[in-house]
């Protein structure tokens, strides 16, 4: 039996990247994906994709940081047995280079986005017999990462909230956890480099790849399969728990 039957799942950012491998995934394992992506030309193709396999799928047009539109779709929804706050967006440079208006916009997203999904989705959790919530936090929550001030910010508070969430809803049968991956290879990875290291590309793909001790990038599926598994009823058990798929980095990179 497949391991999400008949479960409904939100997953912000569901349409690109890591939101994508786990909408997919999710799809192929019986659940009924709802994506909220902000993004629609490249949202549909993927929501397109899982149906004609057979899957579920639907796409809401949405922008995470407004509440009243997130909370909008979550009630057209109706019930909700999973959450996925997969949405986010990066930040590169150290404070002295992070205006208030690139704090602002990282915050928005990347915590008030995942805000507005918990606070819409908890009551209907808790009105449906609980649920399964994952966030995405990042080995930025728990190392220094050069350069990255804004994103291990907004990363730090999905590890905190992931927490809080746990406590105070364990009692209603919901479970809340983390994952946080090291360096993935995603479309944006490559539009990163290719942006900042012109005519270098293949140089700094190897270079970011090494960064990990274990030599390579993680793959997009990789990331789902872990989240699959938290979300799923074999992690009845498991909840406040936060899981690097890092390759090594937080405790062999030294």
């Amino acid at each position: 039996m497949s391991k999400l039957n008949n479960k409904a799942a939100i997953i912000t950012g569901g349409g690109s990247g890591i939101g994508r491998a786990i909408s997919e995934l999710f799809a192929q394992e019986g659940a009924d994906v709802h994506i909220l992506d902000l993004n629609a030309e490249v949202a549909h193709p993927v929501v397109e994709g899982i149906v004609s396999a057979g899957g579920k799928a639907e796409l809401h047009v949405c922008n995470v940081a407004d509440q009243q539109e997130v909370t909008r779709i979550v009630n057209q929804i109706g019930r909700v047995d999973i959450l996925v706050n997969n949405a986010g967006i990066a930040h590169v440079g150290n404070i002295e280079k992070c205006t208030a208006e690139d704090f602002d916009r990282v915050f928005a997203v990347n915590v008030r986005g995942a805000y507005n999904a918990l606070h819409a989705v908890i009551p209907v959790m808790k009105a449906n017999g609980g649920g399964a919530i994952l966030n995405l936090a990042s080995i930025a929550a728990v190392v220094g990462i050069s350069d990255r001030f804004a994103y291990s910010m907004s990363k730090g508070a999905i590890y905190a909230m992931s927490l809080s969430i746990a406590r105070d809803y364990m009692a209603d049968n919901i479970r809340s956890n983390s994952i946080s991956p090291a360096r993935v290879h995603t479309p944006f990875v490559d539009g990163f480099i290719a942006k900042n290291y012109p005519g270098q590309e293949a140089e700094m793909f190897e270079k970011l790849s090494k960064s990990q001790p274990i030599g390579r990038m993680a793959k997009p599926e990789e990331i789902a399969k872990l989240a699959m598994f938290l979300c799923s009823d074999d992690a009845g058990f498991i909840t406040g728990n936060d899981y690097p798929i890092d390759g090594g980095f937080i405790k062999l990179n030294n």
